[in-house]
């Protein structure tokens, strides 16, 4: 295996991290302000605790305040609504981020809508969507953030680059597909009901997975020396052991590919940073301060 090919994405995140550190302290010089973020947890799924978890180490790590807010399973839609507002109008917390998935009697949509789009560090909010589709700056989703971090840092320009995104998720595949535009790339959006996709894929640059298939994505598909963003993380069993994989075949791509994230280890550490570099930027908006500007955080 040439390890030259795979993209450490949790040495990327640990490097993005020490940069926000640094801006952190910055800003808190300027403004005598520590930066706050949220966490709202509900119910016990073991995955979302385990993510909550590390978010709120690394918030710690680079200097931020963390609070967060536990509830039961059976919490009502009302009394989560109403945390939000008071989070909203709470000057000491800067970004609110409420861990999905919900239960089933919690609108997401309807909570995520509530939330202060200045505040709104997931990136889903519907006003901060359309700034993101309409070229504003705005807060953007975390992990095609991290996504767009690395492709930019390998290659720069991406002018004329043929991008295949597979999935068309609100938060992964349409925001990857509006940054890729923006760095005017040329994008296909593929999903469960195109047609020959892996013939599309053969012909791509690159290719961002995230549709939550297991290797998926076979090696055949791959264009020799694209680039492959691997966005899935599924537990499969292998040999009577629960195996953690991404929606690449990452034996059989690795031989095509020019670089490829791994899983784990890949896009899943620069999840976490982007959400801390979202709380900081969002800091900066409710200051009336500049934003990070993105190429620095890599020189």
């Amino acid at each position: 295996m040439n390890d030259k090919k795979i993209i450490d994405g949790k040495k990327i995140a640990e490097e993005l991290r020490k940069k926000i550190k640094l801006f952190g302290e910055e800003f808190k010089k300027k403004t005598n302000i520590i930066p706050g973020l949220a966490v709202v947890l509900i119910g016990e799924n073991p995955a979302s605790k385990v993510y909550v978890r590390n978010k709120i180490k690394q918030t710690k790590e680079v200097g931020f305040k963390s609070l967060e807010f536990k509830f039961d399973v059976n919490v009502s839609e009302k009394e989560i609504l109403d945390l939000i507002q008071k989070l909203n109008n709470d000057d000491t917390v800067n970004g609110i981020l409420v861990q999905l998935p919900l239960p089933d009697h919690i609108n997401a949509d309807k909570v995520l809508d509530s939330i202060n789009p200045k505040k709104d560090v997931d990136g889903f909010h519907a006003k901060n969507v359309g700034k993101l589709w309409t070229g504003i700056d705005t807060l953007v989703p975390c992990t095609p953030l991290g996504c767009s971090l690395i492709i930019n840092n390998l290659l720069g320009d991406l002018a004329g680059l043929n991008a295949v995104i597979i999935g068309r998720s609100n938060i992964v595949g349409k925001p990857m597909a509006s940054l890729l535009l923006q760095a005017n790339a040329t994008v296909t959006i593929v999903h469960s009901k195109t047609k020959n996709i892996g013939e599309i894929c053969k012909k791509a640059d690159l290719i961002v997975a995230a549709v939550g298939v297991p290797r998926m994505v076979k090696g055949s598909w791959i264009k020799k020396d694209a680039i492959v963003i691997d966005v899935g993380i599924n537990r499969i069993e292998v040999d009577g052991k629960n195996k953690l994989v991404g929606d690449v075949d990452f034996d059989e791509a690795i031989k095509f590919a020019s670089y490829i994230t791994p899983v784990p280890g890949g896009i899943g550490p620069m999840t976490i940073a982007c959400l801390l570099l979202n709380t900081l930027n969002a800091s900066n908006q409710q200051n009336n301060l500049p934003g990070v500007n993105l190429s620095s955080l890599f020189d």
